[in-house]
This record gives C-alpha cells, sequence and structure tokens, in this order.
C-alpha cells in the first residue's frame, strides 16, 4: 500500500486488519470456524511456541476471527548459534529448532497426553542492502539499522512451521514483506531506544509503532507479516491437520 498526502487511492491501514480480504480468506476462516466447533477441532491444542508480545497480539486476533485458545511455550535457544547465509533457509532451520526445542522440554506424558496438538513456531530476520539483520545487540546498532532504511527498502523474512506432535509431520512456508521508508529522524529513533522495544525485534524494525508508521511509505506484503505472525498463512497451514 502507499501512504502520501494526497494518494490517489486510499491506502490500507497499518493496523493488521482481518482475515477476509478475499473470497479465498473467507472460505478458509469459515472452514477453520466449523472445524475448531468439532469434537476434533474442541480436542486439539493450539500451542504458540514465540515469547514475542507481538506475535501473542496477532494469535488473540486470530482467535477472536476463528473461535480457538492457545497455550504459549518457549523455546528459548540460541539463535545465534544457528547460521545460513540465505536469509530464507536461516529462518526455517530456525523455526523448526525452536520446534525440536520445545518438545524436547515436553515430558513424554505430555506429548501423549495432546496426540492432536498443533505447535507453531516462527522464526524472523529483516534483509537491508543484502545484508541479514537480526535483533540488535545495542543502541549504536539499533540506530545504525534504524537510519539505514531510508537508503533503500528493507525486507522481512520470516518462517513458519506448524508441528503436528504426535506424527512430527511439519508444515512450514517462508513469507516475504518489503517496506520503503522516508528518513527516521534522529530524535525519533532516540525515542525509540530509549523504549528499548527495538531490542526484541528483528532489525529494530517496528512498522506498527505510532512513531515509526509516518515514514512508511509502502509496503508490498502483509502487515501482519511484517509483524512476525501472518495470520492467513498461519491458518492455513494450520488447516493441513484438518480431517
Amino acid at each position: 500500500f502507499t501512504l502520501g498526502a494526497e494518494p490517489a487511492e486510499r491506502p490500507r491501514t497499518m493496523a493488521t486488519g482481518g482475515l477476509v480480504a478475499s473470497q479465498a480468506g473467507r472460505e478458509l476462516v469459515q472452514h477453520a470456524q466449523r472445524w475448531f466447533r468439532s469434537p476434533r477441532g474442541k480436542a486439539t491444542r493450539i500451542i504458540l511456541g514465540s515469547s514475542s508480545k507481538v506475535r501473542r497480539k496477532l494469535m488473540d486476533e486470530l482467535c477472536e476471527e476463528v473461535g480457538f485458545k492457545y497455550d504459549v511455550l518457549t523455546a528459548d535457544i540460541d539463535e545465534k548459534a544457528i547460521r545460513r547465509e540465505d536469509p530464507a533457509e536461516l529462518v526455517t532451520v530456525l523455526a523448526q529448532a525452536k520446534a525440536d526445542a520445545i518438545q524436547g522440554k515436553m515430558a513424554p506424558a505430555e506429548k501423549e497426553k495432546d496426540e492432536n496438538a498443533l505447535l507453531i513456531t516462527c522464526d524472523q530476520v529483516v534483509v537491508h542492502e543484502g545484508k541479514i539483520l537480526e535483533k540488535p545487540e545495542d543502541a549504536a546498532e539499533a540506530r545504525r539499522f534504524i537510519e539505514g532504511y531510508a537508503r533503500a527498502p528493507c525486507s522481512t523474512v520470516g518462517s513458519i512451521a506448524v508441528t503436528q506432535l504426535a506424527s512430527g509431520k511439519v508444515a512450514q512456508e517462508v513469507d516475504r514483506a518489503d517496506i520503503h521508508f522516508t528518513p527516521i529522524p534522529a530524535a525519533t529513533i532516540d525515542a525509540l531506544i530509549a523504549e528499548g522495544e527495538v531490542f526484541w525485534c528483528a532489525g529494530g524494525l517496528m512498522v506498527e509503532h505510532d512513531l515509526v508508521t509516518p515514514h512508511v511509505t509502502r509496503i508490498d506484503g502483509t502487515m501482519d507479516g511484517v509483524m512476525g505472525l501472518p495470520k492467513l498463512k498461519v491458518l492455513q497451514l494450520i488447516s493441513t491437520f484438518f480431517d
């Protein structure tokens, strides 16, 4: 979408929005709503394997739209111990490593009890000027990342993996979005760093933040994808396990 003083078309909102913008989205949501009302659906435990507040917010929205509940477990892995040059490969491997770590923490009895459980794990990096950017380690790195986005568009590359605990079957996809910026003032960057949330975001990227949104000129992709949990893709992956 495009933001401007007098855009030719009304831009899409910076909010994450619902899932029913397309006919395919409407049909998928309706199918999921019916399934989660069925005995099998009601018995299926959904687990989000993430400590991200943003992902939990998006998951809450998905639950409200579709009609299910979820639990949260965290992987707590050393992400920097896993390296790949290709960003799509990196996030794919990391999302699966998180799933493996969470399953390793679960007692065998817990796995058996939740034979229908589906575990959702994610990872995301920002790619800018050919380099993979992960969570900034300090204020200087956060500033360098954020200042650089005015030079050239950055991209979010994320992976979502849904693992069926009983069978070990995995459904996984990569999501990509490109974000275009105008320069973000130094005072704004100072405020973002002072808040501290940038240190929990790949590339220090917080497109949804009130201080950042005015400097976004276009997003090629979905807002929830940029934020780390593309809801429609998550639902599509979950639906592969519907009877």
